[in-house]
Order: structure tokens, then C-alpha cells, then sequence
């Protein structure tokens, strides 16, 4: 019998996929999340008054460090040269959105790579705001497209 899952030996043992023989082609991936916050907290970082300096720079740059360390941080994930990184926060009166958009030309997509910087752009966002908010909230972290063309 055939292994259905490529990241499993024919033991069910974890393994690293081989992608030796797939083609070249541009991968595009767009991940979003939020860090939901309270509103004196979203005025704090607002008027940049949050002790630990600007919270939404820190944050972009943390994702896009993140995103560019994805495969020593998930075990079986391919390490990629990125071509682009962004990372976006968008202010809403009760949480910040994350948009990370990674973009190479691999053997291999760049989702995880997108959903890494999110991640831990979020997660920045907490770490620079818990001495004055103890109820934020991570969540809805999704992938929200991805695409890829052979070249």
C-alpha cells in the first residue's frame, strides 16, 4: 500500500519530504491573524507610549526575522530563500490585524513561512504589551491563500 501522507515513512515515522524532482515555481502565501487587546491599550501603542518603544515596528520586524528562521523552528519544513517578507498591522478599536505575504521561487510552498511571521508578530505585540494588558488574546491565525506558477 501506498503512503497517503508525504511527511511519513511506510512505518508512519516522520520524515522530511523529498522534493528533489519538483519543479521550480514561484509560491506566494498570504497569512492573517489578530492579538485582540483592550482599548486603552490599542490608544497606548496608538500614541506610542508603550515603555518598551514602538510596538507595531518591533512586531513587522519580528515576523519577517521569523519567517526567514521558519525551518529551524518546524522540525520538517524546508529551509527557503525568500524573495519577499512582509508583514502588515492594521489598528482596530479592539485588536491588531496581521497580514504577512511571503513570496519565492522553490520546489516548495511558503505558507508556513506566512503563517510563522504572523505568529510571532503577534506574539511581539503581547510580549511588549503584557506589563499593561493582562487579557489580550492571539487567535484566528489562518492561511488565506496560496499560489504558486511554474516558471
Amino acid at each position: 500500500m501506498k503512503n497517503k501522507f508525504s511527511h511519513t515513512d511506510k512505518t508512519g515515522k516522520a520524515k522530511m519530504v523529498d522534493i528533489g524532482n519538483k519543479p521550480e515555481s514561484k509560491r506566494i502565501a498570504v497569512a492573517k491573524g489578530s492579538i485582540y487587546l483592550a482599548k486603552e491599550t490599542i490608544d497606548l501603542i496608538k500614541e506610542n507610549q508603550i515603555k518598551k518603544g514602538d510596538v507595531l515596528t518591533v512586531a513587522k520586524i519580528a515576523g519577517i526575522q521569523s519567517a526567514k528562521k521558519t525551518s529551524e523552528l518546524i522540525p520538517l519544513c524546508h529551509p527557503l530563500t525568500l524573495d519577499e517578507i512582509s508583514v502588515d498591522c492594521e489598528i482596530f478599536h479592539d485588536r491588531i490585524e496581521i497580514t504577512s505575504t511571503a513570496k519565492c521561487t522553490g520546489k516548495t510552498g511558503v505558507e508556513m513561512e506566512a503563517l510563522t511571521a504572523v505568529s510571532l508578530a503577534a506574539l511581539t505585540v503581547y510580549d511588549m504589551c503584557k506589563a499593561v494588558d493582562k487579557k489580550m488574546k492571539i487567535g484566528n491565525i489562518v492561511l488565506c491563500q496560496k499560489q504558486k506558477q511554474l516558471v
